[in-house]
């Protein structure tokens, strides 16, 4: 290759997010299509993208410059610096002078990023500086003819880089340019600073400025419009070729020859694929036999409480050993000892400090070793898993255990982590959000000012699949196609969303990944930290952090962990009371007759994985009677296999309504009956695929999860080479090439559908406990499920729903027994929890609560209201507390103690000046209670009005409900409409099926069609749950007057269910108002 005349040095991908449109594999392949040798990429204050960067390019044989930009911050003005990395040196300062402008930011709570002059020459050695041209401090000075200053930064410069400093020039039409460039070219020549030039790049292609100005004001939130007429950009800031460069700075040929000498200056290497695991304490002892004494240790205490039996012990014990032993060679000779180790102590620390740790996740529940260390609680060679599947020596990764801990103590675990190996070895890990398929569509709509309605409308034209793209839509709705060719508008929108969509929109934290490094994590990657956050992230992704040789930790916070942690508490301590065992969750038995019961009614709300309406109607098919059954029910219900009709034959396999084959009629052998009997000869685990391959064709474990990997990917190449292989193996076991061969295509089109056991297994597990906690105490279970969801009002009306059709009893919210949570007392029923009343908030709680504690129960309205003052709670707050009927424990109808609330303060604080004068004690003050009761005015709230401040407070009627006094007329109705249903029902009925419902309208919204018609949205409430309902303008025309809010109405209809958003509604046909009846 000829020697280049032009290298681009100043570039911002998306990852920039400030601005910049292209993905960083399309920057380099135009590179490529340029004849580009080298390239560099200089997102705003962040390398997110250089690990990317550095592969994508040395794979098309281009040379990778990393760089950033910044903004320096100098006496409240702000100055543009590009610095690139010239070698590893200079790429370790790049990482810290990022990092450091990341964690000031967070100090100062600032919205960007800025670094300072001390922070430039502090890291300076290995960075090449380009001046920031016209927007640059020297830029700056020069436009507003501030001399001094410009001397003192050449100084600064000059000092600090020397010949690593560059004068930065462009021709890009903007505003400034040609001033500054008139004037650096004659500076330069006096201090021999040399030029050059870029084209500070935004886009590739001058076609692409209007998606560019669009992404801008994306992120701005604002409009195209209003960015256009700020003129930030201009169309000229695409990735012009070596031509289109040299003819733009013919005149300055020394600044594109520098370009050239620069690129040829910056040299850095990274190596791939090595680990980086912090130094796990193990004294004298090397860290193989560390790990295998407490493996073995920690088998020994397992094995006594699995066989209790001495004998049984015995007999077992050689499975396990053997397990053991092969397990522990593999994770040695793979180097991964210190990993196991490093997660068995925060593990065991966890457990010991009473955090609640999951049972396992993922394929890690498949390892003997981590259920010895106490990692997982399951049992691997109970229910058959595979270690292989987790850790595999024919494909050497880093070992992935995730583990779930408590929602509410997450977080100290990962203090622990952070106090054990310092706080600058650990981190949390970023994760970038792109602009998909239908956000796009809505954000390109905002920013161009379409119409919401119009955008709405063609946002739910993209159907609700995960990672659907707009590509994927146009060939699965037909609707979608005919809009865009018929309509100018649709299809101008959607042109440009195809051209955002996918384009990184902002930075978010991975659910659970933390990186513990063996030094400093600045060591390995820059850091990012978020406004407020209270750990850093790192800016690699997972799968970059990866390549660079960190390892990640899952700590994923799990709100089931928290339920079953707060039930067994209530448990514990009530048996501890009353001198009963103790319940420990990980030995109740998995056989548990009644709680299998329960489970085939697919009553299953509040039960772990169990209670979405899809699940609980395959539930009531699938009768579940047994542990495995709930593994399968798991790995079951998954889109693929629901669609390929596999959960049809596994029903009627287990019900004796269909044949079982292994796996298929016609195509069988007697060796795959025990690997598929478990689930009827249905292949539903990827275990199952690695299973056979080892049976029928001889494959060892470790080579039949490569098999598994080949066919998840479908790779044609290695799928050929696996077939021959499979092929072979069967021969030599004396199995035919054409039964092999079958059988191969069987397991290779049902595997697509195949789920991880061992995960299935693990989540099983917790559904099983959830299931035997809601059977054997009810109570308990559900009052810990409401406090998980204590802010969700939405969440607390469904379960105290559930409650009610389980006859658990809820009591109303009681000043002087309520606590913050619901809470359940000696006789088992529940009490409304305090906290899940709106607008109070949890200071307020508390503080009714220290004062109940400090002088004793609230007596009545007075009491209240005289330590209410001396805790500040204002008059709106007892409002509340009044209409919740949380005073009704008072005696006083609500009725009473809202009319008399004015008096009843100002009396309360007179009464307080008072005493406090005579320098009573308080408790004295509160003795003698001034007569308020003939204060009262004429009342004018009627029981229904108090109901409905109820609903408001609290989010549902629960003292009574409105439709309660009309029962006898809805029972009359029943014999005219025997169709009627409750509103809890309804989920059970077909599409389109014509139903009967009686209920309270609780809203109304009225809509105006395109066609100038108007139709009602309205919901209706019958105490065992809301609906929505339709009423269409020739109905709503009749009735409009006749529907008023709080009316009971009887609504025949057709039931419509909306699959996108598991949403059912009515479409009415009739109406009949029921408080019209008693007129």
């Amino acid at each position: 290759m000829k020697e280049p005349n032009f290298i681009h040095l100043h570039i911002h991908s998306d990852y920039s997010m400030i601005d910049g449109l292209a993905k960083i594999h399309s920057l380099v392949e135009q590179a490529a299509y340029l004849n580009m040798p080298a390239l560099a990429i200089t997102d705003f204050t962040n390398i997110f993208g250089s690990i990317k960067f550095y592969s994508y390019a040395h794979n098309l044989g281009i040379k990778p410059i990393i760089g950033s930009d910044f903004l320096i911050k100098f006496h409240n003005k702000y100055f543009e610096v590009t610095c690139l990395a010239a070698n590893n040196t200079g790429y370790k300062n790049l990482i810290n002078i990022i990092s450091k402008a990341y964690r000031n930011r967070s100090y100062t709570q600032t919205i960007i990023p800025t670094i300072t002059y001390s922070l430039l020459s502090e890291h300076n050695e290995g960075l090449i500086l380009l001046s920031g041209g016209y927007k640059g401090d020297i830029g700056q000075y020069l436009i507003y003819h501030n001399t001094s200053q410009i001397e003192q930064c050449i100084l600064f410069y000059m000092k600090y880089f020397h010949d690593r400093y560059y004068f930065e020039i462009t021709r890009t039409g903007q505003t400034n340019e040609t001033i500054y460039l008139n004037k650096i070219i004659t500076i330069a020549i006096q201090k021999k600073i040399p030029l050059v030039a870029t084209n500070n790049v935004r886009f590739i292609h001058a076609k692409d400025f209007k998606a560019h100005q669009i992404r801008v004001a994306i992120h701005k939130g604002t409009t195209y419009e209003n960015i256009k007429k700020s003129q930030t950009y201009t169309p000229q800031q695409f990735m012009r070729n070596e031509q289109d460069m040299c003819k733009l700075f013919f005149d300055i040929p020394a600044a594109l020859t520098n370009t050239v000498e620069i690129a040829k200056r910056c040299n850095l290497t990274m190596k791939f694929n090595q680990f980086f695991l912090p130094k796990f304490p193990t004294g004298k002892t090397p860290i193989t036999t560390f790990l295998i004494k407490h493996a073995k240790n920690g088998l020994e205490e397992r094995l006594k409480k699995l066989f209790p039996n001495p004998a049984d012990r015995y007999i077992q014990r050689k499975n396990y050993d053997n397990r053991l032993n092969n397990e522990l060679q593999m994770i040695n000779n793979m180097g991964f000892p210190g990993y196991f180790l490093i997660v068995m102590e925060f593990i065991q620390w966890a457990k010991k400090n009473c955090i609640p740790v999951g049972p396992g996740r993922g394929s890690g529940a498949s390892s003997l070793v981590a259920y010895a260390l106490k990692i997982t609680d399951l049992n691997p060679l109970q229910f058959n898993l595979l270690f292989e599947r987790f850790l595999n020596p024919e494909r050497i990764s880093m070992p992935d255990l995730d583990i779930d801990f408590c929602m509410e103590k997450r977080d100290m675990v990962i203090d622990h982590v952070i106090k054990t190996y310092g706080n600058n070895a650990v981190s949390q890990i970023i994760t970038f959000a792109t602009m998909s398929a239908r956000a796009v569509i809505k954000d390109v709509g905002r920013v161009l000012e379409y119409p919401y309605i119009f955008v709405d409308k063609i946002s739910k034209l993209i159907p609700l699949e995960p990672r659907i793209t707009l590509k994927k839509a146009f060939n699965t709705s037909q609707k979608l196609c005919s809009s865009y060719h018929e309509n100018e508008d649709i299809k101008s929108l959607i042109d440009m969303a195809f051209q955002l969509e996918g384009v990184i929109k902002n930075v978010g934290k991975h659910a659970g990944g933390i990186v513990i490094a063996p030094t400093t994590i600045t060591d390995f990657a820059p850091l990012y930290y978020d406004k407020g956050g209270k750990y850093p992230m790192t800016q690699f992704d997972k799968d970059d952090i990866e390549r660079i040789g960190l390892i990640k930790f899952d700590f994923l916070g799990l709100r089931t962990l928290t339920i079953i942690d707060s039930t067994l508490k209530i448990i514990n301590q009530r048996s501890l009371k009353n001198n009963l065992s103790l319940i420990d969750i990980n030995t109740i038995p998995l056989n548990d007759k009644k709680s299998f019961k329960i489970l085939q009614t697919g009553e299953t709300t509040a039960i772990f994985q169990l209670e979405s309406k899809g699940i609980k109607e395959l539930i009531k098919r699938l009768q579940p009677d047994c542990f495995e059954d709930i593994i399968a029910l798991i790995a079951l219900f998954r889109p693929g296999p629901l669609q390929s009709g596999m959960v049809d034959n596994f029903i009627n396999r287990k019900h004796g309504r269909e044949k079982i084959f292994y796996p298929d009629s016609q195509w069988q052998h007697d060796s795959l009956k025990p690997v598929l009997e478990s689930t009827y000869g249905i292949i539903l685990y990827q275990e199952q695929v690695m299973q056979i391959a080892q049976v029928l064709a001889g494959y060892s474990l470790a080579d039949a999860d490569v098999l598994r990997r080949a066919i998840g990917k479908k790779q044609p190449k290695e799928m050929a080479k696996q077939r021959s292989i499979f092929q072979a193996g069967a021969h030599k076991l004396g199995i035919d090439n054409t039964l092999s061969m079958k059988i191969f295509d069987l397991v290779e089109k049902f595997s697509g559908y195949g789920f991880n056991k061992s995960h299935s297994a693990a989540y099983a597990l917790l559904s099983y406990q959830t299931l035997w906690l809601k059977t054997h105490h009810p109570a308990e279970f559900m009052a810990s499920t409401l406090n998980a969801d204590i802010d969700n009002i939405d969440k607390i009306i469904k379960l105290i729903r559930e409650c009610q059709r389980m006859m658990i009893k809820i009591l109303p919210p009681n000043i002087n027994t309520s606590q913050y949570h619901f809470h359940v007392n000696d006789n088992h029923e529940i009490i409304y929890g305090m906290g899940a009343i709106k607008g109070l908030g949890e200071h307020t709680i508390q503080s009714i609560i220290t004062i109940r504690n400090n002088y004793g129960i609230f007596k009545n309205l007075f009491d209240l209201c005289t330590f209410s003052q001396e805790k500040n709670l204002n008059k709106k707050i007892i409002e509340k507390l009044i209409f919740s009927g949380t005073c009704d424990c008072f005696g006083t109808s609500r009725t009473q103690l809202i009319q008399s609330l004015d008096y009843t303060i100002k009396t309360a604080n007179q009464y307080i000046n008072n005493k406090i004068n005579h320098q009573h004690d308080m408790f004295e003050i509160l003795i003698t209670e001034p007569n308020t009761s003939n204060k009262s005015k004429p009342s004018k709230y009627s029981e229904e009005t108090l109901l409905h401040k109820e609903r408001e407070i609290i989010g549902m009627y629960l003292s009574n409900h409105p439709i309660n006094k009309y029962l006898k007329e809805i029972h009359n109705y029943k014999k005219i409409f025997p169709s009627i249903k409750k509103i809890n029902e309804i989920v059970y009925i077909s599409n389109n099926k014509t139903v009967s419902i009686v209920g309270l309208l609780i809203s109304k919204k009225i809509i105006n069609t395109k066609n100038n018609n108007q139709i009602a949205l309205c919901t209706i409430d019958d105490n065992t749950g809301e609906l929505e309902i339709i009423i269409r303008s020739t109905l709503l025309n009749k009735l409009k007057n006749y529907i008023n809010h709080k009316s009971i109405l009887l609504i025949q209809g057709k039931v419509n269910i909306d699959n996108t958003y598991n949403r059912f509604r009515i479409t009415a046909n009739t109406i009949t108002n029921i408080n019209n009846t008693r007129k």
